[in-house]
């Protein structure tokens, strides 16, 4: 078996079954298996997808455990040289997974590998991803890929040619099972957003990389599957906490401080801009709910 494609889904139907039919209809001269692993879904994903693809291995959790735990189960059990971790919301063109499988095999060393990451209308997203430190929280992202280019990418250039990175977008992403093997599946204490960071880095820290290949391109309907919400927010926090109390404990109360720090600054320069428009531009009065919101979890202790 070439490759195991693994796809986490929670309520999510009809973005799973667009990207079932494309896995099926794009993904050719590869021995593959497909996962399905169902969080607790009740709008009839998983009696869907056993009527239309009964060739997919279904795994049906009886609560939603969260990506890293639902993948999990499925990675235990795969019979792939690779791993294809594929989100319901993607939607993968004619020979994108070929391109990540022959750059793996070309290359012993890469622990995972990505690819291009598109909208809807075919406008690039960001595919590559750094890992998370103090300075990253405090400098602006766009400084910081004009600055220094070389360790920060970014989708505004163009790249001929793949080129390493240090963690992957995981709305599609290949792994290899023997990095896996080396420094275990994905950490379940994270229930959503930045397994595959910490995963990673775990990597990293091995001595494996990650590449990101331009050419292999996926369409993302970019977070349909987990929303947009001040719980989303709150979950990614709570994500970011435990990367850093686990890879960076000495550092991790000044990283508490920092964000509060941000989201307050934040908060003031939204109430500015409020004023300054006489209340009248939504965007800004949805922004600040949503500061003041996660500023007010953060007083209340992050529960």
């Amino acid at each position: 078996m070439d490759i195991s494609i693994v796809i986490v889904n929670w309520n999510t139907r009809v973005l799973l079954l667009n990207c079932l039919a494309s896995v099926y209809a794009m993904v050719k001269e590869l021995r593959f298996e497909v996962f399905l692993v169902d969080n607790a879904s009740g709008d009839g994903s998983v009696e869907a997808v056993r009527a239309q693809y009964p060739q997919v291995r279904v795994i049906q959790n009886e609560e939603n455990l969260g990506f890293a735990a639902a993948n999990n189960k499925a990675l235990r059990v795969m019979q792939g040289k690779y791993a294809l971790l594929l989100n319901t919301d993607a939607i993968v063109t004619e020979g994108a997974i070929a391109r990540l499988f022959r750059y793996m095999e070309g290359h012993d060393d890469v622990a995972m590998a990505c690819g291009q990451l598109l909208n809807a209308d075919g406008t690039k997203q960001n595919s590559m991803a750094n890992f998370p430190s103090l300075l990253t929280l405090l400098a602006n992202e766009t400084l910081l890929r004009t600055l220094m280019p070389k360790r920060f990418p970014s989708k505004r250039r163009e790249y001929a040619a793949p080129i390493p990175v240090e963690s992957c977008i995981g709305a599609c992403l290949m792994v290899r099972k023997e990095a896996m093997d080396a420094v275990g599946l994905l950490d379940e204490r994270y229930f959503f957003f930045m397994e595959e960071t910490d995963w990673a880095f775990a990597m990293h820290r091995a001595g494996w990389k990650s590449c990101f290949i331009p050419e292999a391109r996926i369409y993302h309907l970019q977070g349909q599957s987990a929303g947009h919400n001040v719980r989303a927010r709150i979950m990614f926090y709570r994500s970011r906490y435990q990367y850093f109390r686990k890879w960076f404990p000495q550092l991790w109360p000044l990283h508490g401080v920092l964000l509060v720090v941000r989201l307050v600054i934040n908060v003031l320069l939204n109430s500015l801009g409020l004023i300054v428009t006489l209340g009248l531009h939504a965007g800004i009065r949805g922004r600040l709910g949503l500061y003041l919101q996660l500023l007010a979890w953060h007083l209340r202790g992050c529960p």
